[in-house]
């Protein structure tokens, strides 16, 4: 009988040790490393050698590379489109983490019923009953999606070979094991034989594969962090479950911008796709009220206009609090500070607390003057107008500073019906013939004036 082989890994980062010890060096965290059983092979192919066409590679000067872009694969979806970059690259691995219950395995199922493409969803977590039950309610009339419930990578490969598909997607990678490696699902040694074994196989068929991954309870994706370097895009799928709207963004894309966000709305049928995000940012009001404004803001090459919320009131207890959610609090402290300095208000006697509303987090420094005029407008109880918005950086001396892609804020303000934005006066602007009035001003003071 064979001897098992036994080698130690941490959890949290995948470093591979001898023996037993309290602390990871590579990522200082404690009591994160285990003993794995692994048992080696001699091969580790995706499919067996008598059908898999060797090829091999030789050093090619840069003239010589084809540099022609290739087709990619449209998910007839458009927010997954914009976050990929323009549409799935053939033979690309992509990973999608979130929380429990969020929402992935519906997306993708979701994605995989509108492609007219041959699809094989892979799941390693639920019953064929249990996920046409989904799919009814989604698009049951789709033929070109085939579904298979495994685990087994070896299983899994077959079928492929059997089927030809398009499109791969395995819900999840965690579930997945493979007959190289002896430890249970979900080990660090499982995942990434699991992962190099898909990698390969997307590589020499030139087929996109998806993976959804589980995700710890700091919401990292459970795992080793080889595994994010390991794929080509990494995405994550945000979001509160008592809200029904969905946030997906790029962490990493070898094929596009990591800045751009795709919106969702969670519903009975699956998820809507939300083309015009101002819509759930911007909250329906019968009447005016203080501590709203209006910002002009961009997400990637997509402009937003989101409502700032502020709350100015006279400290209960002995220290004023500072709070502020989806918005740098450092941020907020330096506004505020800038505000007693410049323009004469005393805000240090009172608590300060800032809300961005639709549940995004905004690091923007186009926002700054929304932020300022909202605490103004609480602290002096007077609504701003419901047409005024706001597009511009506040610096440390008061000055009112200028911000990327103006024109295009203006332009995003003036077809949702706003009548007045206030920019920087250092701004370079050449739009003409605009409803818009485009108000230029240059320090704090004249924002106060305007408010006040």
């Amino acid at each position: 009988m064979a001897k098992v082989k036994t080698t130690f890994f941490c959890q949290s980062c995948g470093t591979q040790y001898s023996k037993w010890q309290g602390q990871c060096t590579a990522c200082k965290e404690w009591n994160t490393i285990v003993e794995e059983v692994v048992q080696k092979p001699e091969k580790s192919e995706w499919k067996t050698p008598t059908n898999t066409k060797k090829r091999t590679s030789r050093p090619l000067t840069i003239k010589e590379i084809d540099s022609s872009k290739e087709a990619r694969l449209d998910t007839l979806d458009g927010e997954f489109n914009r976050v990929l970059g323009g549409g799935i690259v053939p033979g690309s691995l992509t990973l999608l983490g979130g929380e429990p219950g969020i929402g992935k395995s519906t997306l993708l199922l979701q994605i995989s019923l509108k492609l007219p493409y041959k699809t094989l969803y892979v799941s390693g977590e639920e019953s064929q009953k249990q996920i046409k039950m989904r799919a009814e309610r989604i698009n049951p009339e789709n033929d070109s999606c085939y579904i298979l419930t495994e685990t087994k990578t070896q299983n899994i490969f077959k079928q492929i070979e059997a089927l030809e598909p398009d499109i791969v997607i395995i819900d999840s990678i965690q579930t997945l094991h493979s007959d190289y490696i002896e430890s249970s699902s979900g080990s660090i040694s499982q995942v990434k034989e699991c992962t190099t074994e898909l990698i390969k196989f997307a590589k020499e068929t030139n087929t996109p594969v998806i993976l959804i991954g589980h995700i710890t309870k700091d919401g990292h994706i459970a795992g080793p962090k080889i595994l994010e370097h390991m794929v080509d895009t990494v995405l994550q799928f945000e979001g509160d479950r008592n809200h029904v709207f969905r946030i997906l963004r790029a962490q990493k894309n070898r094929f596009g911008s990591t800045h751009e966000l795709g919106i969702y709305e969670m519903q009975g049928t699956g998820l809507r796709e939300v083309s015009n995000p101002s819509e759930i940012l911007i909250s329906k009001k019968d009447e005016e009220l203080s501590g709203n404004a209006i910002a002009a803001t961009l997400e990637g090459v997509r402009p937003l206009m989101i409502e700032v919320q502020a709350l100015v009131s006279t400290a209960v207890y002995g220290t004023p609090q500072r709070s502020a959610t989806g918005f740098n609090a450092k941020r907020l402290n330096m506004l505020l500070a800038v505000l007693e300095k410049r323009a004469g208000f005393r805000l240090g006697a009172k608590d300060v607390f800032l809300n961005i509303t639709g549940g995004i987090n905004v690091d923007d420094p186009a926002i700054d003057l929304a932020v300022v005029a909202s605490i103004l407008s609480s602290n002096e109880d007077e609504a701003l107008p419901s047409n005024y918005c706001f597009a511009a950086e506040v610096g440390l001396s008061g000055e009112i500073r200028p911000v990327q892609r103006v024109e295009q804020r203006i332009l995003e303000a003036e077809k949702l019906g706003f009548s007045t934005i206030f920019v920087s006066k250092y701004n370079k602007i050449s739009l003409e013939d605009t409803e818009i009035k485009i108000q230029l001003i240059s320090k704090i003071e004249d924002l106060v004036d305007f408010i006040v």
